[in-house]
């Protein structure tokens, strides 16, 4: 599960926020360093990150396991589950960087600084089956949304080894394989520009359909990848474009209204167990845990990037109200 949303403010701002649906929250607003030093479960490979990254992670032995963040470049990345689309390479290579697929995500934000620079490199890594791994870990089936300080948002697709770099003028990225087919079942529903069906979006495009709804089918109402798919792109581009930052939280945590999946323990497991965005610019990380209903803020400042050791801060999974007298 999970959604992500990728906004455009009118003032140049770039906020990419998301849903986690899991059956736990085990994640805390994590800082992690630069020169960070971890292993990679598959072969144990020492690994060195070059930047400093905010974003929700937890601590493991020899790693520390990141959902989603932000590093000091203003490159944002989410990793979100990727249901029967995952291809994973098997046989070990000196040549390759080779990763967990969970793990990817907290290897590119510790070393690129931009979704132009991610290109140029992807032929270098892999993702993983733990067929030969020093660590059994599972069908972990995963893809991953992108976005930087120009205004692209990617995702990154492990379909075919070297991975995939899609393109997301759109600004949507749920859980369902093949990208492409999710934008075509998207004209029932809106009308997009020419230059969006021609495949030519100018960067900081922000609204992507022409506002027509004539005639269009109203948005499916289930919580199946496609279905808030769909919402996310409708909400959306309906909505006005924000002004500024703290505009554009506003407008994220209110479109994730519509694609957060409610805790439902008799039907499912996973539940939207936090929501997050981080911002490019202010190299910024929100977060808020599903009981909370109360947004907890981190921001990557200039003095923590000489800081040398993570810091994992403790946010409380309860509600949190303030009150008027």
């Amino acid at each position: 599960m999970c959604t992500s949303i990728f906004q455009i403010a009118c003032d140049g701002t770039h906020v990419l926020s998301r849903t986690m649906d899991w059956p736990t929250l085990d994640v805390r607003p994590t800082f992690v360093p630069r020169d960070y030093e971890w292993q990679s479960d598959f072969d144990h490979r020492v690994h060195k990150n070059q930047y400093a990254i905010v974003g929700s992670a937890f601590q493991l032995p020899h790693r520390i396991d990141m959902s989603d963040g932000v590093n000091e470049w203003g490159l944002t990345a989410q990793k979100l589950t990727f249901a029967n689309g995952s291809k994973r390479a098997v046989e070990r290579r000196d040549d390759k960087v080779q990763l967990a697929p969970y793990e990817f995500a907290f290897w590119l934000l510790g070393n690129f600084r931009s979704v132009a620079e991610i290109e140029a490199h992807i032929d270098e890594v892999e993702l993983m089956a733990d067929t030969y791994s020093d660590r059994k870990y599972g069908q972990s089936e995963l893809h991953f949304a992108v976005a930087d300080r120009t205004g692209r948002m990617v995702a990154i697709e492990p379909t075919i080894m070297p991975m995939r770099v899609v393109d997301d003028p759109l600004g949507i990225l749920t859980n369902v394989p093949n990208f492409e087919k999710q934008i075509d079942r998207l004209t029932d529903y809106m009308e997009f520009t020419p230059e969006f069906l021609a495949g030519q979006v100018p960067l900081n495009t922000a609204k992507v359909t022409t506002g027509n709804l004539s005639g269009k089918s109203i948005p499916p109402g289930s919580y199946s990848p496609s279905s808030r798919f769909i919402r996310a792109a409708y909400f959306k581009e309906r909505a006005n474009q924000p002004f500024n930052e703290d505009d554009a939280i506003i407008s994220s945590w209110h479109l994730l209204d519509g694609v957060a999946v409610p805790r439902n323990t008799d039907h499912q497991q996973t539940y939207s167990v936090y929501r997050a965005a981080a911002v490019c610019e202010s190299r910024t990380y929100y977060f808020e845990p599903y009981n909370r209903e109360s947004i907890v803020k981190l921001q990557l400042t200039d003095d923590m990037l000489a800081w040398q050791k993570p810091v994992f801060y403790d946010v409380a999974d309860e509600l949190q109200v303030a009150s008027v007298r």
